[in-house]
């Protein structure tokens, strides 16, 4: 497409409120909470404020699988703060300063620690309970490197392809196909990782799977941004077996349930209280989220 007016930037660029796009309404260039609201505290050590995106659902996977590997001490709280301004909240800046979602606040010591970027909550998780991170050697380097591959990756999939090909007000051909072949790339660079390993460490499960799992599974099985055929994700198949065999663990599925508000009703759960609050259910459906790319 051939826009017949370019845009020239300005020397000094504004803030046009107006400028369009699903998301436009909770975009802003400047930080801090525009309201007062206290976040609720509920009764076990980990408090999480979340919602099932992609980044929410690595937490509370993680939490799902602690607890199914015999931690207790992960038992968890997790309250949904849907992305349409709730995200500035006082209390939530209080636990994120970046206003996104997920943060957790540890509270099973005697001063509650805070914690935000999923990828650190993923790795204080880890540590504080030993596991699903290797010891040491090629093996934790592996992990680490994965998991910080995923943070450094994921937004030119969500941000970059996501927003372009499914948000934005405008369809940019340049802008597509920019991210359509990056992203195309980051999954050839998982599928010959996956070739010759089990798992991205090339050991065990860990938290590497854990952080990449949400995003490229999700990616892999069409269920982001309606992207699956224009990207011919079948064609990675390393990725389509690893997609398919973490989502066959049920904690993952469990998992993927909390703090979500859209799809159908019984794969729902929109807040985490108890074990058996996936028995009960608390589903209600509101629709998909807002900034569903977070």
């Amino acid at each position: 497409m051939t826009d017949s007016s370019p845009y020239v930037p300005p020397k000094v660029w504004t803030w046009n409120k107006q400028n369009g796009g699903q998301f436009a309404s909770i975009n802003r260039p400047i930080a801090g909470p525009t309201h007062d609201k206290e976040l609720p505290v509920g009764r076990h050590p980990l408090q999480l404020y979340s919602l099932a995106t992609p980044n929410g659902t690595k937490v509370t996977v993680m939490l799902e699988e602690l607890l199914a590997a015999g931690f207790s001490g992960a038992e968890y709280d997790a309250w949904l703060i849907k992305i349409d301004g709730n995200q500035f909240g006082s209390g939530f800046v209080a636990v994120n300063p970046n206003s996104k979602i997920p943060a957790l606040m540890d509270r099973s010591g005697p001063t509650p620690i805070r914690v935000f970027e999923s990828g650190a909550i993923l790795l204080h998780l880890a540590e504080k309970f030993g596991a699903f991170l290797p010891s040491g050697g090629q093996e934790r380097a592996e992990c680490l490197s994965w998991l910080f591959w995923q943070m450094g990756s994921a937004p030119y999939l969500g941000g970059g392809f996501g927003h372009f090909y499914a948000y934005a007000p405008t369809k940019i051909e340049y802008a597509i196909d920019r991210f359509a072949m990056e992203v195309k790339r980051q999954l050839d660079v998982l599928d010959r990782r996956l070739a010759d390993n089990e798992y991205l460490s090339g050991g065990g499960y860990s938290i590497a799977d854990i952080a990449v799992w949400p995003w490229y599974g999700g990616l892999a099985k069409g269920l982001l941004y309606g992207g699956g055929e224009f990207l011919n994700v079948q064609e990675y198949k390393n990725v389509q077996r690893w997609t398919d065999a973490i989502a066959r663990r049920p904690a993952v599925q469990r998992g993927r349930m909390v703090n979500r508000t859209w799809g159908e009703p019984a794969s729902q759960l929109h807040e985490r209280h108890d074990a058996s609050d996936f028995d009960t259910g608390t589903q209600d459906k509101i629709g998909e989220p807002a900034g569903a790319a977070s």
